[in-house]
């Protein structure tokens, strides 16, 4: 299904639409091609190690800071020197990466845009190569869309672009290199960088990246290896890639100064992955049956282990002269409803006060219309600076404050409920193409469906997995509700006007997942199997 000639070893076992031709050139795929020899028996190991490390946490084993590492830690180093795009990041915005959003995330006022090619987007192959022609014409400023009678276009100003390439978990099934799959992470860096690096340099900025679901530093030092190849390959300095991190994983937070120092030289910081960070807690101790979250709600940034967490990843950071990028407010503005509106925008100023008040020096939203809201909460702890990496937070992090899991308390049907209606509403969403859904008045990704259907398995699994009326959590109680809430998500994708043929689908997904024997690592890796029938991204 080609129509050029394609570097020796490389196939790609999907359809070519227009412009794709643009992105999967032969030089292109070449350079893919190379990464993947050179570092994939390394991504493979590193997922085995993941894998015994689990084991070992579900046999007892807790973790805790290294300490073969502990001269890492106690040593006084600091990151490279920050290019000036990079130097102010006050408010980021994220999003996936369709054209009208990325136009509109970049028109935003933010001082930094995450384009998503990951919990945020379906990885359809449409999806993720369009993505890369909407990703080039971005970088050349000749991004533009039709829809609803209006153009849409640059500004004269715009948010400087970071890119976010998938976790090193997933795969891009559609393109083999030597008979072997090719990562995800890896497809996504390798055809952004080759495009793009060189002009985004040209303009005043340089290729940003955000890293994802790194579980330890041996899995920055990957990344920062494959950085070096990459620009030596297109005969760039070393240093010119610069990657944040997004802590988002519970073994990431113990090891966020080797994090750091492992990409040193490439290095712009740690992001609080918060949502994904949750998840991570659920999964790696859902099979202790003392560990019990409370309801989702209840679980928020002052909770202790998140709170620890925020304050740690501010510390390590300002101490090595990096940035600590605050996590998502995934509340969006409310349409036709004033007093929920103002509900939500003060939950928006409540967040990024809090975040500016300890240390970060700047945080994520999901609207553009919640910028400049949040833009003046950080402008009233910073003033005029553009970070306050002076700043690090007293006192320290105990393994144990990492690990204070608390609330276990209050689990009750509503909470029971809304994992159930917001994992099969997200999933249908996903399954139709869509990875980015308002839902009940939050912008959700993929992270919100994973703490879901991870909190049921866990609670219908755990005996503290009682609801406030005394009823346990069990098989009979879910496979009872996800019906109902099933018909629920249903009637409002109706009122919205959106074909409702995947949700029946997704409600069988989520309780498969749920209610399974093994807990499944990664929500999105069946997910593909349904979205392409085993030829999944």
């Amino acid at each position: 299904m080609n129509s050029f000639d394609l570097p020796q070893g490389v196939r790609i076992e999907a359809p070519l639409e227009p412009r794709f031709e643009e992105i999967l050139t032969p030089e292109a795929l070449a350079f893919l091609a190379g990464l993947h020899r050179r570092f994939e028996p390394r991504r493979r190991a590193l997922l085995a190690a993941r894998a015994q490390r689990q084991q070992r946490i579900d046999a007892g084993e807790m973790p805790g800071f290294l300490p073969e590492t502990l001269p890492v830690r106690e040593g006084e180093w600091r990151i490279a020197p920050l290019p000036p795009a990079l130097e102010r990041r006050r408010v980021e915005i994220t999003g996936p990466v369709e054209r009208k959003m990325m136009i509109n995330a970049l028109n935003s006022g933010a001082d930094s845009y995450m384009a998503d090619f990951e919990d945020s987007s379906t990885p359809s192959w449409r999806n993720q190569v369009q993505g890369q022609i909407n990703l080039k014409d971005a970088v050349r400023r000749t991004i533009a869309f039709d829809g609803g009678g209006k153009r849409y276009r640059l500004n004269d100003t715009v948010a400087t672009l970071l890119i976010r390439p998938r976790g090193w978990h997933l795969q891009e099934r559609h393109v083999t290199v030597d008979g072997q799959s090719v990562s995800g992470a890896l497809f996504d860096f390798a055809l952004a960088f080759f495009h793009n690096a060189r002009e985004q340099l040209a303009r005043g900025a340089g290729p940003y990246f955000y890293l994802p679901k790194l579980e330890s530093h041996l899995e920055a030092r990957l990344w920062n290896e494959v950085f070096l190849a990459a620009q030596a390959a297109l005969d760039l300095p070393a240093g010119t890639i610069k990657a944040t991190v997004l802590i988002e994983t519970v073994l990431a937070a113990f090891e966020m100064h080797e994090i750091l120092y492992e990409l040193r030289e490439h290095c712009a910081g740690l992001n609080a992955g918060r949502w994904d960070y949750i998840f991570s807690a659920i999964k790696k101790f859902s099979k202790r049956r003392e560990f019990c979250l409370a309801d989702r709600g209840q679980v928020t940034m002052e909770a202790p282990f998140m709170r620890a967490y925020a304050l740690e990843l501010v510390r390590a950071c300002h101490r090595r002269g990096a940035p600590a990028i605050g996590g998502m407010s995934a509340l969006i503005p409310i349409k036709n409803d004033p007093p929920a509106n103002e509900r939500a925008l003060a939950g928006v100023r409540h967040d990024k006060a809090r975040d500016a008040r300890d240390g970060f020096d700047g945080g994520w939203v999901a609207h553009p219309g919640l910028v400049q809201l949040a833009l003046e909460e950080f402008v009233k702890v910073l003033g005029a600076r553009p970070h306050q990496r002076e700043r690090v937070p007293e006192g320290g992090c105990a393994a144990a404050d990492l690990l204070d899991f608390r609330p276990e308390r209050p689990i009750t049907e509503a909470g029971l409920r809304n994992d159930i209606n917001v994992a099969i509403h997200y999933i249908g969403s996903w399954l139709a193409g869509v990875g980015c859904v308002p839902i009940h008045n939050l912008m959700e990704d993929a992270a919100t469906a994973e703490i879901a259907r991870s909190q049921v398995w866990q609670w219908v699994r755990s005996p503290k997995g009682v609801l406030e009326d005394g009823r346990k959590v069990d098989a009979g109680l879910v496979r009872s509700l996800i019906p109902e809430e099933l018909r629920r998500v249903e009637a409002v994708v109706a009122r919205a006007g959106a074909p409702i043929g995947t949700y029946a689908q997704a409600a069988s997904v989520f309780e498969r997942l749920s209610l399974a024997e093994t807990f499944t690592d990664f929500l999105t890796l069946p997910l593909y199997e349904a979205l392409t029938g085993g030829a999944g991204a």
